[in-house]
């Protein structure tokens, strides 16, 4: 099997972007990719936009995109997988360049989420459930990942501090991230004292909506070569799995089973274990979420996902794999469409050194980890740039 290498990587400010239209966040990543490559649009075969329709007024979103980038009459299509929109519309451009059909694929993520009410954001969010046995009895998004971490707290000795140390610590890295939703650092003394939301969560162990919009550009691996040189990353494992709709018909609520799934998939086909990841991008929609990700991907043994933060492990520098350190889905922003696009463009960044101050010393493996609703779908990659 020959390789996939990403070419061109652009992002937009995540946030309340009442400046700019769903097509216009679209642009913003897309003309700095394009840039960033040095190609220009015939040099294009296809794209897939990442999107996630209820949020937005306009049906069929991906045409209005197409259109407003002048990629008319190139093949587009929609991805949609909740919150894992974006990761699947890469594993869709990889596919699609492996099958030979395609040879230059944009992969564009976009999300305008800040224009619903809350209310309807929470009845839109309350339905990734199961909906005939769950949902209809009034779960919440945050409902369910406080199960898992009432869970995890019981079966593991887990902390609420344990949890809330994960938001300090990607708070601690949005700040230094200028396209993050929230640049600014917290205390855990803060954070214990914000609202209360889904015991045992409070405001700074969730996740914030925004808009945004991010963009990666693939090819196959001779023109990879020949378009980015030696600053190509490479695509290498992609590993997909699913798991029931209904928690109730899962076997552990400890963990996500199609994060371990699609980490092993990842990891075989990639040739690497998760001991030889330098820095990982992992959805942490709630604190418990990235967590439940450090044991998921093997980054530490089963339980021990506590101590992992606790000792500082994940940060850059701190003798682990360094997580999330633009900020993460925390403090960077969760618009669902982008979010697994922004986090192959930060993965990327790392890879090629371009981080600055949050540069990962000796960065040369990285991983995505996306995840869909409560767990239904997750995507892993991993990344190289040799």
């Amino acid at each position: 099997m020959s390789r996939v290498g990403v070419v061109g990587i652009g992002h937009g400010r995540f946030g309340r972007r009442s400046d700019a239209t769903v097509q216009e966040l679209a642009f913003e990543a897309f003309r700095d990719a394009m840039e960033d490559s040095g190609l220009d649009r015939k040099n294009l075969d296809a794209s897939v936009i990442a999107a996630v329709p209820e949020y937005h007024k306009q049906r069929s979103i991906a045409g209005v995109v197409q259109e407003y980038l002048n990629l008319n009459p190139l093949p587009t299509w929609l991805t949609e997988v909740a919150c894992a929109s974006g990761s699947a519309a890469i594993r869709t451009a990889w596919m699609a360049i492996q099958s030979g059909l395609h040879d230059v694929v944009a992969v564009v993520g976009c999300q305008k989420m800040t224009e619903l009410e809350t209310a309807d954001i929470l009845a839109l969010m309350g339905r990734v459930g199961e909906v005939q046995w769950e949902s209809v009895f009034g779960t919440t998004f945050p409902g369910y990942y406080a199960l898992f971490a009432t869970r995890h707290m019981h079966d593991f000795g887990t902390s609420h501090d344990h949890l809330l140390q994960v938001a300090v610590k990607n708070h601690h890295y949005g700040a230094q991230n200028p396209n993050a939703l929230f640049q600014k650092e917290i205390t855990i003394e803060k954070a214990r004292a914000s609202d209360p939301v889904a015991s045992p969560f409070c405001v700074y162990d969730c996740c914030a909506n925004a808009d945004g919009a991010a963009c990666v550009i693939l090819a196959k691996e001779d023109k990879a070569r020949e378009i980015a040189g030696d600053r190509v990353v490479w695509l290498d494992g992609v590993g997909c799995a699913s798991a029931s709709m209904s928690v109730l018909r899962r076997p552990d609520l400890t963990g996500l089973p199609s994060a371990s799934e699609a980490a092993a998939q990842a990891y075989a086909q990639a040739g690497v274990g998760p001991d030889e990841i330098k820095v990982a991008e992992v959805h942490d929609c709630f604190t418990i979420a990235e967590l439940m990700a450090y044991e998921d991907l093997g980054f530490c043994e089963k339980g021990q996902g506590g101590l992992y933060i606790e000792e500082r492990r994940p940060y850059v520098g701190g003798g682990g794999v360094a997580v999330n350190v633009d900020g993460g889905l925390k403090a960077k922003g969760h618009p669902i469409g982008a979010t697994g696009v922004s986090m192959a463009y930060e993965i990327c960044r790392q890879l090629r050194g371009d981080c600055g101050e949050r540069q990962v010393p000796g960065a040369d493996i990285g991983l995505t980890h996306n995840v869909g609703g409560i767990g239904q779908y997750c995507f892993v990659h991993v990344f190289k740039n040799r």
